[in-house]
């Protein structure tokens, strides 16, 4: 299981938090926490920015959050051509961790109000490939 799989455009191939993947296919949405300093971080990282440690452990993250901001996008970048237009939205979870990802097509864009509450859903994309996404709580 290696990063190649997550997202619909994919730059990294391995990684120590490959783990991160086979979580997402488990139904989990992880953050890595560092055993040095108890940060918390997500995307997963393998080193600390805080005190550098690289001993780190995986964390289930509770999947609820609230809409801090979104964007509707009418043109796509390279790689995500056939999903626009999107809602790209940033939603601060319950643990206080910021999370960027895209808005489910189940949510119209009428729909969308800054502070609404939100639910992290991992995605298992038709081309095998996973993802997460923000559904209505």
């Amino acid at each position: 299981m290696s990063l190649e799989k997550f997202g619909t455009v994919s730059y990294t191939k391995e990684s120590r938090v490959n783990d991160f993947v086979k979580h997402l296919e488990e139904g989990k949405v992880m953050a890595t926490k560092c055993k040095e300093c108890g940060r918390i971080s997500f995307p997963p990282r393998a080193d600390c920015v805080d005190c550098m440690s690289k001993d780190f452990e995986w964390k289930e993250l509770k999947r609820k959050g609230k809409l801090l901001t979104y964007t509707i996008a009418q043109f796509a970048p390279t790689g995500f051509e056939n999903e626009a237009p999107y809602v790209l939205a940033l939603v601060e979870l319950e643990e206080g961790l910021h999370m960027l990802a895209h808005m489910s097509k189940n949510v119209k864009p009428e729909e969308i109000k800054i502070g609404m509450d939100l639910k992290v859903v991992p995605v298992k994309r038709p081309d095998g490939r996973v993802t997460i996404t923000f559904e209505k709580a």
